[in-house]
């Protein structure tokens, strides 16, 4: 069974997407950021795939982005940036950073279940 890792502060989009992504037989973690996501990481086996947030209270997802692509060598894994933040500097900005795609919230669920599908 596939693994994705959700790092999002919002319980509600948690909920959100946790609901969509078990409708296609997926493993779901949640965390609420960015400090919870690096501990998760060093204490699981390493996820197929990771969705995070940008805006998070702690260290934004473009600091964790970044963190684990150089110090924890995560180069493979895809990682799916969901955000409000919508400017085309926004985009590439995280793509820079390590972010595999960008989708801007809110989304449509079908978008997120065949992005997802397509980078697992």
């Amino acid at each position: 069974m596939k693994k994705v890792l959700v790092v999002d502060d919002s319980k509600s989009q948690q909920r959100l997407v946790n609901g969509l992504l078990q409708t296609i037989g997926v493993e779901v973690n949640l965390v609420d950021n960015g400090e919870s996501a690096l501990e998760w990481l060093n204490n699981h086996e390493q996820p197929d795939l990771i969705l995070m947030d940008i805006v998070m209270p702690d260290m934004s997802g473009l600091d964790v982005c970044r963190y684990i692509r150089k110090e924890m060598n995560y180069k493979t894994v895809p990682i799916i940036f969901l955000t409000t933040k919508d400017e085309d500097f926004d985009k590439f900005w995280a793509l820079r950073q390590g972010g595999t795609a960008y989708m801007t919230k809110p989304y449509s669920p079908t978008e997120l279940i065949d992005t997802v599908k397509n980078y697992l």
